[in-house]
């Protein structure tokens, strides 16, 4: 009789034991990028982000289109230059195509950089409604279903119909 209660006894201490582990270990998940792109600021940051990289853009294609006039003239001319001129037009034209990379990078870079700074306030928003979501519902981790592979989830878990809300979005 002892052993079948000491038994008894550690079985129910193993139900509870797992059931105080499952909830300690709740999961959810939210599609963050859908998340942004529903919220209303974000057609302000993406307009304001084109017209900011349509500058660069510009001057990329007035530095590309004189690279190919010079490149043009180059081919058109070069049978008729001597050794010393069709290499200093050749260094000069890599030294274009240089420029151009390098402006090409740098716009990229500043194009970064502002993208950043322009959603920041937006991305803050919605991490902190993420927050006070997960932790009205009681979830240890929330995990962004927009860059990981959820294989197997519970609609239940999907938080964000609920940060949407908080958020005043349909």
């Amino acid at each position: 009789m002892k052993k079948l209660f000491k038994v008894a006894l550690v079985a129910v201490c193993m139900v509870f034991v797992g059931n105080f582990a499952k909830a300690q270990s709740k999961i959810g998940y939210i599609n963050f990028g859908e998340l942004i792109h529903s919220m209303p600021e974000f057609k302000t940051v993406q307009t304001n982000l084109d017209i900011y990289q349509k500058t660069f853009i510009d001057q990329l294609t007035v530095m590309n289109n004189s690279f190919q006039t010079e490149a043009k003239n180059f081919q058109a001319q070069s049978s008729t230059m001597t050794d010393a001129v069709r290499t200093a037009k050749q260094s000069e034209l890599q030294d274009m195509q240089k420029r151009i990379q390098d402006y090409q990078n740098n716009a990229q870079q500043q194009v970064d950089a502002k993208t950043n700074e322009l959603s920041k306030p937006m991305v803050d928003k919605a991490h902190a409604a993420i927050s006070e979501v997960a932790k009205e519902k009681g979830y240890n981790y929330v995990l962004d279903s927009s860059q990981v592979q959820l294989l197997v989830s519970p609609e239940g878990d999907d938080i964000g119909p609920a940060v949407k809300a908080k958020l005043g979005l349909k």
